[in-house]
């Protein structure tokens, strides 16, 4: 079997920070953590089209603050905040404590690898060859100045019999570098034939530390 390390988890605390920030012990843990995952899976499930490539969840006595990365801000807070108010409020139902929402707007969703998983993920529903669909998102994602991409996507590819997996990578994708800059997103696309599932890396360049910029000559004025 092979050795598979999550890109994110390999550079936390390193290049990456947590999409969770709060501490807990004991049975308490465990709780919060079922409360994290009930409340990811409330707003995706109210905003499946909003394009939402990320959520962060920060915890103060009584209050809950999540911060949702998304493509369409204007989605996610609705007609005069509706929609963003009617989320709130479902969630403070759920989790008995008071919720602040912030939404930030994703500025090149072509160099999110989770929205460039989606979008290969909605293409293939719509019976888009799964290599064209491969080769168009990592174009853009090229144009947009991603630096590497590597897509795979695996399952029943064009309906055939038995499942298998292709890939597609242009550029470089240095996964093993710890202070590569690398993004990493999937998604599942629901097909007649089953389900596909779809794995995007985009490298989006090295991450340097001061003393690093200053030896390798790099100045920010």
């Amino acid at each position: 079997m092979g050795r598979k390390v999550h890109p994110t988890g390999f550079r936390l605390g390193v290049i990456k920070d947590w999409n969770a920030r709060w501490y807990a012990e004991g049975s308490t843990y465990g709780d919060l953590l079922q409360e994290d995952l009930r409340i990811r899976d409330t707003i995706h499930a109210m905003h499946d089209n909003a394009g939402i490539a990320r959520i962060e969840i920060e915890r103060y006595p009584n209050l809950v603050q999540m911060t949702l990365h998304t493509a369409r801000p204007g989605i996610v807070i609705g007609k005069k905040g509706e929609s963003v108010k009617r989320l709130r409020q479902q969630l403070e139902r759920e989790t008995g404590k008071k919720v602040k929402i912030e939404v930030e707007e994703i500025p090149s969703p072509d160099l999110d690898a989770t929205l460039v998983a989606i979008n290969i993920a909605g293409q293939l529903e719509r019976r888009i060859s799964h290599s064209r669909a491969m080769k168009r998102s990592a174009q853009q994602s090229m144009r947009a100045g991603a630096k590497g991409i590597k897509i795979i996507t695996s399952g029943r590819l064009s309906g055939a019999e038995m499942a298998r997996r292709e890939g597609l990578q242009e550029g470089r994708v240095p996964r093993q570098t710890l202070r590569a800059d690398i993004d990493y997103g999937t998604a599942e696309a629901l097909t007649t034939f089953g389900r596909i599932g779809v794995k995007v890396w985009i490298y989006k360049g090295e991450i340097l530390t001061d003393e690093e910029q200053a030896s390798a000559g790099v100045y920010h004025g």
